[in-house]
C-alpha cells in the first residue's frame, strides 16, 4: 500500500467454529490484538504471509520471523531479567530463518535453478559452519553455555581433516 492509496476498508466475517477453538483462541495472546476480531485480523493476515511467501523470499523471511518471534521475546526477556545473552542462540536463529526462507521461497523449473537453489542453501549452510568456526576458535563462546560450541564441533572438526588435506595437496 503507497502513501496515496486509502485503507483498506473492512468486511464482515462471520463463522461457527467449534468450542475448542472459540476457547483457544480467546485465550491465545497475539500481539496487537486484544479482541477476538483483532486476532482473526492478525491471523489472517499472517496466514496471507505465509502463503504469499510461498512465492517471495523477503515475505518467506518476514514470516519465518513471525514463527520465531514468541522464541526471541522470551530469549530478550531472559537477558533483561538476568543479563545473560547469547550470540551463538541470535547469531543460529537468523541463520535458520534465512534458511528456511530459502527453502520456502523455491520451486525451482529446472536443473540450472535447481542447482541456484543448490548453490544458495550450501552457501547459506557454509556460512552457518563459519559462525559456528569463528565461536569455537576462543576459549570460551559468546553462549549461556561458553563450552557449547566446542564440545559440539570436534566431530566436525574431525570430518574435515581429511577435506584440509586433500585440499592442500591439489594446491601443490
Amino acid at each position: 500500500m503507497n502513501a496515496s492509496s486509502p485503507p483498506p476498508t473492512m468486511e464482515p466475517l462471520s463463522a461457527r467454529i467449534p468450542s475448542d477453538l472459540y476457547l483457544w483462541l480467546a485465550q491465545l495472546q497475539v500481539e496487537g490484538a486484544t479482541t477476538n476480531s483483532d486476532k482473526l485480523r492478525v491471523l489472517l493476515g499472517q496466514l496471507k504471509r505465509q502463503h504469499d511467501g510461498a512465492f517471495d523470499y523477503v515475505a518467506a523471511h518476514a514470516w519465518t520471523r513471525d514463527l520465531t518471534a514468541r522464541l526471541r521475546e522470551a530469549l530478550v526477556r531472559i537477558e533483561s531479567e538476568t543479563g545473560h545473552h547469547s550470540e551463538v542462540v541470535s547469531l543460529l536463529l537468523d541463520h535458520f530463518v534465512a534458511a528456511l526462507a530459502l527453502a520456502i521461497s523455491q520451486a525451482p523449473a529446472d536443473v540450472d535453478d535447481a542447482r541456484k537453489f543448490e548453490e544458495a542453501l550450501v552457501r547459506r549452510a557454509a556460512t552457518l559452519c563459519e559462525t559456528l568456526l569463528r565461536q569455537g576458535t576462543p576459549l570460551t563462546a559468546a553462549a549461556y553455555d561458553p563450552q557449547v560450541v566446542r564440545r559440539h564441533l570436534g566431530p566436525t572438526l574431525d570430518l574435515a581433516h581429511p577435506l584440509q588435506a586433500t585440499s592442500s595437496s591439489k594446491g601443490s
